[in-house]
This record gives structure tokens, C-alpha cells and sequence, in this order.
């Protein structure tokens, strides 16, 4: 039997106005990188303790930030509703899925960088929008879904953690659509049925990478203000790393002679060596004599600087706000990621297209499945298919797959 006390009772949010209270601090300490704290500026000690838990098992700063943010978005919810985190119910966490599906996202102001020329940015279109340059939709107002699956995943091994250490409540109120674990008495003889892993889990969209165009790319790649910018752009987009991968990258790293370049794995932590193009060498060796003398250059450097003193080293924000204003020149609204799937794009189709060629270079530069994601796209797509077929077929017989950079097409 289901008692329902007067705590149950609908909860209109609607009219829930959850205000932006507490914030997330990067302290700059290996041992503790990420703080957060309430509006009164004190740490929350659960999530310190969840935090610790979380770099003991090996993860990175930037998961626990993100573990952070969604942590920062329940305390804040329920702040609002008056309900301490330690004694809620499945009752608050169904609320707080239902709030995070349909509220608006908190808008930032725009800030100005310091010393940046004014950008005449394009008309924002309405939420959802096809962008008539790109095809994606412009951002909604509400949360995407793949952070409301991440925010339920993270809230639900929060509390299990603190279910288990005993400092939460006793029963976790993010619990499992099944009981048990998942797959249980498989027959191996029968394919696996689909199993949603949290009651409060929302039904994930089917999403297709999508490649930027070879003529889009060097309207967009012509657009760029710096030799630094073009040797980022060019190394994104030949070597499929991750914009954190590439940003980390220091100078004992970049193997000239071999066109390869060693990066940190995002997932694993595992060094890899990837081929590059030959022009984002060029591109490279261009920056790194413009900024010769100005910034230290050593083999435990990083390489990549801001180009204005003070000279600090260039995070993904301002490789983001980088790219963001060459999109706003061609009205377009590609985002760093889909260099990477370009990359993915490119190998896999060349692959495909002359694999005598261009051997398997895809499975040295990208893991299996970020290969597999043109294949979904090619299954999906047979039009665009014939049309890549022919572009890739006239790049193996006018230069090979590793220079998608067009040097006779940029003014000087």
C-alpha cells in the first residue's frame, strides 16, 4: 500500500520560479579542481565527498565539472521547492525530471572581450529553426536531452553513493525502471531487448554526425583572422581529435618529420600518436614564428597561446569564441565537434572510396565508435552517399586524404 502524505501533493511548477543560486569555483587545486558552493559561498559537503569519490576512480577535472553543473541544477531545485537534498522522495525527483524537461534554460549575458572589435552577429533564429547555411536547428529554450540523460544518470549514482555510505536518504529517489541488473538470464541465443535504465529517463533522439561540406570548409577555413586559428582548424579537421585533445597538446608532441602528433585521450588518459595533414604543419610552423620570443617554446610548453599579451595558454573557451566568429562571417553555426565528425567523415568515406590508397588511417586517427558513425550515416542517407563518392573520388587522383586544406585558395 502507497501512503501519500501532504508533502505528495501536486506541485504546480508552472509558477516554480527556481532562482540562480550558488555556482561552481575551479580552485585550481589538483586535489580538489572543482567547489561547489550555496548562495551564501559554502562548500556543499555531500558533493565534495561525491567529487573525491569520483577522482578516486580516475576521473578527469573536466567529468567532475560536468557532474558538478548537473549537481548545481538539483540543488538549485530544490532550494526552490523548500526540500533538503537529504530528505527527498521519488516524488521531487519525478518534479525536478518533469521541470528540467520543459523550463527555459537561464540565458547569460553576452559579455565583450576585452580589446575585441564588435562582430556583427546574424538575426538569432527562432528556437528550432532549420540554419539556412548549416540545415541544424537552432538551440532551444529548453534543455536538449542528452543533458537531461546525463543530469539523471549523475543525480542517480549521487545517491547510490550516498545510499551506501549512509549520509542520504535510504531509498534512492532516482531508481531503476527494472529490478535487478540489466540482461538478466540473457539467452545468448536471442538478440538483447532494449532496457531503459532510469524510471525517470526520458527516450533518447537518434542523432546523425553531420560533415561540413569541402566547399563550406574553405569558405569557412578562408574566413579564419590568424595562422594559429588556421593550423587549429587545419589539425581538427585531418586528425579527428577532440578540441581538448588538441588544446593539450605540447611541444615535445609534434613530431614534424613523421606529420604526427601525440595527444591525451580524453577517456582512457592514453597517449596516441595521430597523422596530421602536411598544411596544418605549414599552418603551425607560420604561428610558431610569429610567436617566436614572445612566449616560451620548450618541449613541456604548451603550443597553443592567446595572441594578445598578457600571453596566457588557450583554453576551449577561446578556441570556442574563435570559431564561434567565423561562423558568425558565413551566418553559419557549426560547433567544434563537427570538425571531428568532418574528420570521421572524411577518412571513412576516402577508405571506402580507394582503400588501396589511403590504407586504414581511420582506425589509427579515430576509436571504433566514432567510425561507425558515417557508416549510420551512409545507411541512413543514399543520396548524400553518391554525392561524397564522387567529391572523395576526385581527392584521391588531386591530393590525398590528409590535405583538406586548400593553401591556393587562401588570399595572403
Amino acid at each position: 500500500m502507497i501512503v501519500i502524505s501532504q508533502g505528495d501533493a501536486p506541485r504546480d511548477l508552472a509558477a516554480l520560479a527556481v532562482p540562480r543560486a550558488g555556482r561552481l569555483l575551479e580552485t585550481g587545486d589538483p586535489w580538489e579542481p572543482y567547489r561547489l558552493v550555496d548562495a551564501s559561498g559554502c562548500a556543499l559537503v555531500p558533493v565534495d565527498a561525491y567529487l573525491q569519490d569520483l577522482q578516486a576512480a580516475g576521473r578527469p577535472p573536466a567529468t567532475q565539472r560536468s557532474y558538478s553543473m548537473d549537481l548545481l541544477r538539483w540543488f538549485r531545485f530544490c532550494w526552490a521547492i523548500g526540500v533538503p537534498w537529504d530528505q527527498v522522495t521519488r516524488a521531487e525527483a519525478r518534479d525536478f525530471s518533469r521541470w528540467i524537461q520543459l523550463a527555459a534554460k537561464p540565458v547569460l549575458p553576452r559579455r565583450q572581450g576585452r580589446g575585441e572589435p564588435e562582430v556583427s552577429r546574424p538575426a538569432r533564429l527562432p528556437p528550432g529553426t532549420p540554419n539556412p547555411v548549416t540545415g541544424k536547428p537552432a538551440p532551444a529554450r529548453t534543455y536538449a536531452t542528452a543533458t537531461v540523460l546525463h543530469c539523471e544518470t549523475v543525480l542517480r549514482g549521487f545517491y547510490e553513493y550516498h545510499l551506501q555510505a549512509g549520509t542520504g536518504p535510504i531509498v534512492n529517489p532516482f531508481p531503476l525502471a527494472r529490478a535487478g541488473r540489466a540482461h538478466a538470464h540473457h539467452n545468448p541465443m536471442d538478440p538483447f531487448a532494449a532496457e531503459r535504465a532510469g524510471l525517470f529517463r526520458p527516450r533518447p533522439q537518434r542523432r546523425f554526425p553531420r560533415h561540413i561540406p569541402d566547399e563550406k570548409f574553405d569558405e569557412l577555413f578562408a574566413v579564419l583572422g590568424s595562422d594559429r586559428d588556421r593550423a587549429l582548424v587545419a589539425f581538427w579537421i585531418s586528425t579527428g581529435a577532440r578540441a581538448s585533445e588538441l588544446l593539450g597538446v605540447l611541444g615535445s608532441c609534434i613530431d614534424t618529420g613523421q606529420q604526427l602528433i601525440t595527444v591525451v585521450r580524453k577517456g582512457s588518459r592514453a597517449l596516441q600518436q595521430i597523422p596530421a595533414s602536411p598544411d596544418a604543419f605549414v599552418w603551425l610552423r607560420l604561428y610558431q614564428q610569429q610567436m617566436h620570443g614572445l612566449v616560451p617554446a620548450g618541449p613541456d610548453d604548451p603550443v597553443w597561446w592567446t595572441l594578445r599579451p598578457p600571453y596566457r595558454r588557450l583554453t576551449y573557451h577561446a578556441a570556442r569564441a574563435m570559431f564561434v566568429r567565423a561562423n558568425a562571417a558565413l551566418g553559419a553555426n557549426w560547433s567544434l565537434h563537427d570538425l571531428r565528425h568532418s574528420a570521421a567523415y572524411r577518412l571513412e568515406m576516402s577508405r571506402v572510396a580507394s582503400d588501396a590508397t589511403f590504407g586504414r588511417s581511420s582506425e589509427r586517427a579515430l576509436p571504433a565508435a566514432q567510425r561507425a558513425a558515417p557508416e549510420r550515416a551512409r545507411s541512413d542517407d543514399g543520396p548524400r552517399t553518391v554525392r561524397d563518392l564522387g567529391c572523395h573520388h576526385r581527392l584521391t587522383s588531386g591530393r590525398t586524404m590528409l590535405q583538406p586544406v586548400r593553401l591556393h585558395q587562401i588570399r595572403a
